[in-house]
């Protein structure tokens, strides 16, 4: 026992150890990276404001514009090393602008000017270092509250993240594949690997990963069959009109994959409880766990629901205030910007519905199995 306690601390250690080590040098790569980008960077070292104007619109609704000067330093190509004169002009509500301030990694072009001084044009912020600390973040929260799951939900959401970019790859390379095959295909692969994952080879793991695919699947034919029987009439894809693809097949396969998280998590809650209760009582009778299975399914059911409209919805609110902030009607408003998300809610919210039964039942169906082996 002290051997194997010990065995299992000098792991512990060496993987805190490589943590750590990731941290550190993730965190020294990312702000000595410059060398990496294609893209010419500067990082300010000088900003004054040098003017200032009150602009109102048709609307009368009152801004403000700033001019900015900045003096950067540049950070790589072959004017490392040089200051560069930019002006950023940016306003108040800092709806499609930003104030830069001292410290700042800027994207930008070159020129030069009658004075031989380098000028140019902003053209995006430098965020990783920013993006790499949130990641950190998360990571490191995930490894406190979750240890081991924390771990290996980590990996799987990294395995995923990889099936994801790759499929993608696949459907804008090939031109005769469907977007809905390559998104079914996914799904599969994303539930038998964040499942087995996570929670390891089991028949409440088993259980799970049939749950979900027959809710996510049962799911994408309702919603299927209502989007053809009512000829699409209601959804607006305007946001969609830069595809070159056809924006049905694209909404319904991220459809398919965007209920696929909250199914997930319903099927592995109703798996979780009906095997909680049968391990702590072998006895217990088939109608009881069906009842108690229900019972739980109910108690999510509300919480998932509104967790989905919340995601998809909240992406909406700046397009919301924005149109409203113009005196665009109510009903116009909500149809050009949360169609899409309402029905992928809806579609979510009938997934989770549908996956309630559907995990209790197959659940019971492993529980039976189990009590026949022993």
């Amino acid at each position: 026992m002290v051997n194997k306690f010990n065995d299992l601390t000098y792991k512990q250690l060496i993987l805190y150890t490589l943590i750590g080590l990731s941290f550190f040098i993730s965190i020294v790569f990312v702000h000595h990276n410059y060398s990496f980008y294609e893209r010419t960077i500067a990082k300010i070292t000088k900003t004054d404001i040098v003017d200032q104007t009150e602009v109102i619109d048709a609307h009368q609704n009152e801004d403000f514009v700033f001019t900015q000067n900045i003096v950067a330093e540049m950070k790589n190509g072959e004017k490392k090393g040089q200051l560069i004169y930019l002006t950023n002009t940016y306003s108040l509500s800092g709806a499609y602008d930003q104030q830069y301030d001292v410290g700042d990694e800027l994207f930008v072009s070159i020129k030069t000017n009658h004075e031989e001084e380098l000028t140019g044009t902003i053209l995006d912020v430098k965020r990783d270092k920013y993006i790499l600390i949130v990641t950190w973040i998360f990571i490191f929260t995930l490894l406190i509250v979750g240890k081991r799951q924390g771990l290996l939900s980590i990996i799987s959401l990294a395995v995923n993240a990889i099936i994801l970019s790759y499929a993608l790859d696949i459907y804008i390379n090939t031109t005769n594949i469907s977007l809905l095959f390559i998104s079914s295909i996914s799904v599969i692969l994303f539930t038998v690997i964040s499942l087995l994952l996570v929670n390891g080879f089991n028949e409440k793991t088993y259980a799970a990963i049939i749950a979900t695919l027959l809710g996510t699947i049962f799911s994408l034919l309702i919603t299927y069959l209502v989007v053809w029987l009512t000829s699409a009439n209601g959804l607006r894809y305007e946001e969609m009109q830069f595809l070159t693809r056809t924006y049905q097949a694209v909404f319904m396969a991220g459809l398919f994959i965007g209920s696929l998280g909250a199914v997930m998590d319903v099927a592995i809650t109703m798996s979780s409880s009906i095997f909680g209760l049968y391990e702590k009582n072998h006895n217990i009778s088939i109608k009881a766990l069906k009842t108690s299975g229900m019972e739980i399914g109910k108690d999510i059911m509300g919480t998932m629901t509104n967790i989905l409209f919340f995601a998809y919805v909240s992406g909406s609110i700046p397009m919301l205030i924005l149109y409203f902030k113009n005196a665009s009607p109510l009903g116009f408003t909500l149809s050009m910007n949360l169609s899409l998300e309402l029905a992928r809610a809806l579609a979510g919210g009938i997934g989770i519905v549908l996956t309630i039964p559907i995990g209790v039942y197959i659940s019971i169906f492993f529980v039976n199995r189990k009590r026949a082996k022993s």
